[in-house]
């Protein structure tokens, strides 16, 4: 049987290989995305999927290096991540903290935390 965290690493796992399909069937049909410092959230598979397209479309790589996960065993995964997407030619890296509720071996909710001035140039 598969944990939480396993699900959450094979996740993460399907953003290194851009596969956009994978990543979206770890979502329940009404999940909510939203990364904190963006406005408003992605409420649904159609609005995540919009979203999680035009980010992936932007970089000719990705990878998530995951420097901490915790489990609370009652469907809460926090990690915290160095996310790296290479785009014009140079890598841009976020410090992330993540947070996802899960339900049923599904994503209902994910939040991450970063700062906005790195994807701003700063």
């Amino acid at each position: 049987m598969t944990n939480n965290s396993d699900i959450v690493t094979d996740f993460i796992h399907c953003w290194g290989r851009k596969d956009i399909d994978g990543i979206m069937a770890h979502f329940s049909e009404d999940a909510i995305y939203i990364n904190i410092p963006m406005e408003p959230a992605n409420e649904g598979v159609t609005a995540i999927r919009a979203f999680i397209e035009g980010f992936i479309g932007m970089a000719s790589d990705i990878e998530f290096i995951v420097h901490h996960q915790i489990d609370n065993g009652q469907g809460i995964i926090m990690n915290e991540r160095t996310d790296r997407f290479f785009i014009n030619d140079a890598w841009l890296e976020l410090q992330v903290m993540g947070i996802f509720e899960l339900a049923n071996g599904k994503i209902t909710h994910w939040r991450d935390y970063f700062d906005m001035a790195k994807l701003n140039g700063g």
